[in-house]
């Protein structure tokens, strides 16, 4: 559930404003499932992007993944202009990007932008910092344990490709929303790609894998493991769904079987 941003308490405020000097107005973000707050802040000095959770909430450790994953993010991601822990909350400001959320439709000007955002994430080196590994993250998922051999590796990896976390303006892409970064291998974000080319793009698989070879590391996965991948990433999003499915998580569902079905015949 989101809170407002002026609904924080006040010594929160107060710190924010003690770093950004005083706040003008304050633009609520709907688009996120990760934060508790979400908010565009303007200020005489500029605008900022500020997400946040509570202290207490389960997820508050992804406050630390992203302030502490960002310094290596230059170029492909906003960078992050400070945090603050006060009076039960964790808060997190970035440098307010002009752009707007990638359209993953077939015939995109904005797939090749992504195709590209994806190509030099992978020429970043994976910083010496604690990250989950892409196999322990879908261990729950594979049909059979030797399937998780596929997904280790040592590349940073973001694993979230929404269209909603890659905003694009006339010439470039950007990488927002780092809470799940992972450590795996290098082929693995071309493959969370996939997914959401076919839920959110309405592309057919073999289509969407056909933009995912335009992303160097994709070209040297391993054909088992990107069938493996597909199935465990179809078994988790069934079981994200439950039993009550609202449209937005029967999209992935359907667009996460479509693949795995499709790789069956690969």
């Amino acid at each position: 559930m989101r809170t407002d941003f002026e609904d924080l308490p006040a010594p929160v405020l107060a710190a924010v404003e003690a770093r950004t000097g005083p706040i003008l107005k304050a633009e609520p973000v709907s688009q996120g499932f990760n934060s508790e707050i979400g908010a565009h802040v303007s200020t005489e000095s500029g605008t900022c992007f500020v997400k946040g959770l509570r202290a207490d909430h389960k997820r508050v450790w992804t406050q630390r993944r992203e302030a502490e994953v960002n310094p290596f993010l230059r170029g492909i991601a906003p960078a992050l202009l400070w945090r603050i822990e006060e009076a039960g909350w964790d808060l997190l400001a970035f440098e307010s990007l002009e752009g707007r959320h990638a359209d993953y439709s077939p015939d995109s000007p904005d797939l090749p932008k992504a195709a590209e955002l994806l190509r030099c994430l992978g020429e970043i080196g994976c910083p010496d910092i604690e990250l989950r590994r892409a196999e322990q993250r879908m261990g729950r998922y594979v049909n059979h344990a030797s399937d998780l051999d596929h997904f280790a590796g040592q590349s940073l990896l973001h694993t979230d490709l929404n269209n909603a976390n890659v905003l694009v303006d006339a010439t470039t892409a950007y990488l927002v929303d780092w809470a799940w970064a992972t450590r795996g291998a290098a082929w693995l974000d071309a493959g969370y790609w996939v997914v959401w080319l076919i839920a959110a793009g309405g592309h057919e698989p073999a289509e969407a894998e056909q933009w995912a070879a335009e992303v160097p590391a994709w070209r040297s996965a391993p054909a088992a493991g990107v069938t493996a991948f597909a199935q465990a990433t179809a078994n988790l999003w069934e079981e994200i769904a439950g039993e009550d499915w609202d449209p937005w998580t029967a999209r992935m569902v359907n667009g996460s079987r479509r693949w795995a079905e499709y790789r069956k015949s690969v």
